[in-house]
């Protein structure tokens, strides 16, 4: 996404005041995160979040980042123990008149069962393509964590699916 977008959406998470999510701003040194993650560390990034559902315990770290170095941003969500990313979100398309981040579930485990998981998302989930209307104020921001957050929790079922479940 374009810098311009990546701040404006950064601005909105700033802004909300969410009644289902608590969010929690990252400090910012020198235009970039220090000590966060070695695939983020040092790289430009525009604003971090750390964002908690407090009724479910669950949380994520969202970081509207500069992923490559070359003005393309990204908003990365990590884990909450910060071990991996959950999803790496670049592309914007106008949906209906909307701008919507689009992505893409692509497993690149090195098992040979990808197939598999791409069969469960697809399955459970519709398509391997999401589609997310980005917000247009801070009151919509609820909504959009929403899904972000689901997006991260199908995309961690499905990575897992083939330990749940002996395809062999």
């Amino acid at each position: 996404m374009e810098k311009e977008q990546a701040l404006i959406l950064a601005n909105f998470i700033d802004n909300s005041t969410s009644a289902a999510f608590e969010i929690k701003t990252l400090e910012i040194s020198g235009g970039s995160l220090v000590k966060f993650h070695q695939w983020a560390n040092g790289k430009p990034t525009i604003a971090a979040f750390e964002v908690t559902r407090p009724d479910n315990e669950s949380g994520y770290y969202f970081v509207f980042i500069d992923w490559h170095r070359n003005d393309n941003y990204y908003l990365v969500i990590y884990a909450h123990d910060r071990s991996t990313t959950c999803a790496e979100i670049r592309q914007i398309q106008e949906i209906d008149g909307s701008p919507h981040i689009v992505w893409t579930y692509k497993p690149f485990k090195r098992d040979g069962k990808n197939d598999q998981r791409k069969a469960y998302f697809k399955q459970m989930f519709g398509s391997t393509n999401v589609q997310i209307k980005l917000p247009s104020s801070p009151l919509e921001v609820d909504v959009f964590l929403k899904q972000l957050f689901k997006l991260c929790q199908n995309r961690i079922k499905a990575d897992r699916i083939v330990e749940v479940f002996d395809f062999e």
